[in-house]
């Protein structure tokens, strides 16, 4: 069940030629995909492309009637692989998954692929993004095109450059008999925008046409002297014909009036250079720029003949190039050193050297540049000694930090609320966390985990602890990232090397950091997938023998018997406790419109509600340290006799009763109760409700009226 479902929009990528396409980025580049005629795609999902990898789901009806074939691989690297297919056959095919982190999974394949070269254009879809909204490390996949010569497109975010990028890219690659990297930041990929459409094509060769004649030639095996080979024509063969290709078809583009500067830039920072030049008044909004602007849609290779010719005639030049370290600006540096150009080079003296080229930062590095190099070309009042360029509040002086967390109701919360309370017997453990939700358990109130590796990477990333120490470490890791990598290089290192440590599993039905999509252990019947595969039966495949398997992670006393069990069991070997419950975010999505539905037909319907009775509550607020629930939240009462606030749970609360359990295993105050609350009651419980009322009040007015009231007559 993915988070969002794009079945409507899916039904406009059947429109033909001359018809007008409005829509999101990745919606687009479906498009594209399809107009181009691509053999077979694939991929594995992750933001920024996540909700590409669910377009394509939606629309495997529509790529099956063209002959497309589709794969929603277990790992970037299965579908790096699947790029095998253009390497003999000239069959375009496309992957996409998140870069940096993708990339690196799928490196060996991708690297494969790039010494042996393809004969059918091979693209690969890179979702890349910087800053404080990226959830990975502040990496860039530009490093891995240098290393092993892919090109790189990095197109204008706006949809007609990303639908002509996805063309261009196919007939690069093919023209190179290179794989071809198409970058698209999280700004692409939502961006929302209309580009005239062209028929969609079947691929000319189809997979199933080219398993009747099967092709092989071992010059293209990455094996000795091949190999060798393979570089020999990277150098003298591929990159110059991308060169000539990037020329001929004008990949690159210049831009603006001529003058004394300009600017180079990615093509993914078009949007935002121009909003800084609009700002300092030397852009239009229709984006006619006054500064001369070379605008790489192609950021590697570079192409030297055509920087050196946007550059002649300038005094200086500003390299914008999102992310560290600077390879552009190096390369540049290296063409204008050995042309002995006297034109001088600025970037990352002018622009930050890490994080996000937001707008604000291009309007500061852009105005420094200009009022050093050209103060001449600024209007008057831009360039007077004391203007000032107008700032954006920083929001983190008034706005507080708002780290990730769980949701509410998130069956993953109760597994380290009961691993906090085990600690409590066994003492703090060495635990090492992984990729996914329950990475937000090594944040407050539960801070447990202190480490990751990699998806799937959780139990691996605690072998060098497994040494017989006083207690045993522990390790956490996702259904997804036990279906991605985990089984293998986790697990299977486990059973391998007789590790006698902990490992969890923490089982919520779906990859649901992704976006929710489908695992092979997920218990939703998928029609087009292999679904309903337990991860106990896949432990015990490999060789573990020692499995605890919780189907309700809500019993926090039975998980933390079971923690303590793990932890404390003479038994050596490893230990693997695979607790399950279902996203609670995907249950909701599933359940509330059918709760809403039977609301309005007039069903009776029973939901459960949770609260904090405030005489009982002692306000030590235990329950929320070993919660922390949104929901669960303070109060203050006008009681001028209690000064701390109590505990209470506001509207949101989905009913999952953790906090109450979590109040029993830990012994706390038992102000928590529960309120099923009926809509659409028979006729016998009404009745029954309203007498409950009336007693319930006349008993309230008998207590209040024997008060003592201060300050009032007797």
């Amino acid at each position: 069940m993915a988070e969002r479902s794009f079945k409507a929009e899916v039904e406009h990528l059947r429109l033909g030629a001359g018809a007008t396409f409005t829509g999101e980025g990745i919606l687009a580049i479906t498009k594209a995909l399809l107009e181009n005629g691509v053999g077979y795609v694939g991929g594995y999902q992750g933001a920024p492309i996540s909700h590409l990898m669910d377009v394509l789901a939606d629309a495997e009806d529509l790529l099956s009637e063209l002959g497309v074939r589709f794969e929603a691989n277990a790992n970037e690297a299965a579908a790096a692989a699947m790029l095998a297919a253009s390497v003999h056959y000239p069959i375009r095919g496309a992957v996409t998954f998140k870069g940096s982190v993708g990339v690196n999974v799928a490196s060996d394949a991708l690297a494969n692929l790039a010494s042996s070269g393809v004969n059918g254009g091979a693209l690969i879809i890179v979702g890349e993004d910087y800053g404080e909204g990226s959830s990975i490390m502040q990496e860039r996949s530009h490093a891995f095109a240098m290393k092993s010569q892919f090109w790189l497109l990095d197109p204008r975010p706006n949809l007609p450059s990303i639908v002509k990028a996805v063309g261009d890219g196919f007939a690069l690659s093919e023209a190179s008999n290179t794989p071809v990297m198409l970058m698209v930041r999280i700004r692409s990929c939502h961006v929302t925008g209309s580009f005239q459409t062209r028929d969609n094509r079947p691929p000319p060769l189809s997979v199933r046409a080219a398993l009747s004649n099967p092709q092989s030639d071992f010059a293209r095996v990455v094996l000795p002297p091949m190999s060798y080979r393979h570089e020999q024509d990277k150098v003298n063969n591929r990159w110059p014909a991308a060169e000539r290709f990037i020329v001929e078809q004008g990949l690159n583009e210049r831009m603006g009036a001529d003058g004394p500067v300009g600017l180079v830039l990615q093509g993914g920072m078009y949007n935002s250079a121009i909003r800084a030049l609009q700002r300092l008044g030397l852009a239009d909004l229709h984006g006619n720029s006054q500064i001369p602007l070379y605008v790489l849609n192609v950021t590697y290779p570079l192409v030297a003949p055509e920087f050196l010719a946007f550059a002649a005639g300038k005094r200086a030049l500003l390299v914008i190039e999102e992310g560290q370290p600077e390879f552009i600006e190096q390369q540049l540096s290296t063409y204008l050193y050995r042309a002995q150009s006297p034109v001088r080079l600025h970037g990352k003296d002018m622009l930050p050297m890490a994080g996000e080229y937001t707008g604000q930062v291009l309007l500061d590095g852009i105005g420094a540049f200009l009022r050093a190099e050209a103060p001449e070309i600024l209007p008057g009042q831009v360039r007077a000694p004391n203007f000032t360029l107008p700032a954006i509040p920083d929001l983190s002086q008034t706005v507080p930090i708002r780290p990730p967390g769980f949701c509410t109701g998130c069956p993953e919360r109760p597994i380290f609320a009961a691993l906090k309370l085990a600690q409590r017997k066994t003492g703090k453990l060495q635990i090492t966390a992984d990729i996914g939700c329950h990475l937000f358990a090594s944040l407050p109130p539960f801070e447990i985990g202190g480490a990751t590796m990699g998806y799937g990477l959780g139990p691996a990333a605690n072998a060098a602890f497994d040494g017989g120490g006083e207690r045993r470490p522990l390790s956490i890791l996702g259904d997804g990232g036990f279906w991605h990598n985990g089984l293998s290089s986790s697990i299977g290192n486990m059973v391998f090397n007789k590790s006698d440590s902990v490992a969890v599993v923490v089982d919520n039905f779906y990859s649901a950091a992704t976006g929710g999509q489908d695992v092979l252990s997920s218990r939703a019947k998928n029609p087009s997938k292999a679904t309903n595969n337990p991860i106990p039966k896949a432990l015990e495949g490999v060789g573990v023998t020692w499995i605890r398997h919780v189907d309700r992670t809500y019993d926090v006393p039975k998980l933390r018997a079971i923690f303590e069990e793990a932890l404390t069991t003479p038994e050596k070997g490893p230990k693997v406790i695979v607790a399950s419950s279902e996203c609670m975010l995907n249950k909701q999505r599933r359940e509330k419109p059918l709760r809403a539905q039977a609301i309005r037909e007039g069903r009776r319907v029973e939901a459960p509600r949770f609260g904090v009775d405030e005489d009982v509550c002692t306000g030590d607020h235990a329950c929320i340290r070993l919660s922390g629930c949104p929901s669960l939240s303070l109060k203050r009462l006008d009681d001028p006799l209690r000064d701390d606030p109590v505990a209470s749970i506001d509207q949101t609360c989905v009913g999952c009763g953790n906090c109450g359990e979590v109040a029993d295993a830990a012994v706390l105050c038992p102000s928590f109760y529960r309120a099923d609350v009926v809509h659409n009651p028979g006729r016998w419980e009404a009745r029954w409700a309203a007498f409950r009322a009336r007693v319930i009040g006349w008993l309230q007015t008998r207590r209040a009226a024997k008060r003592i009231r201060f300050g009032e007559p007797a």
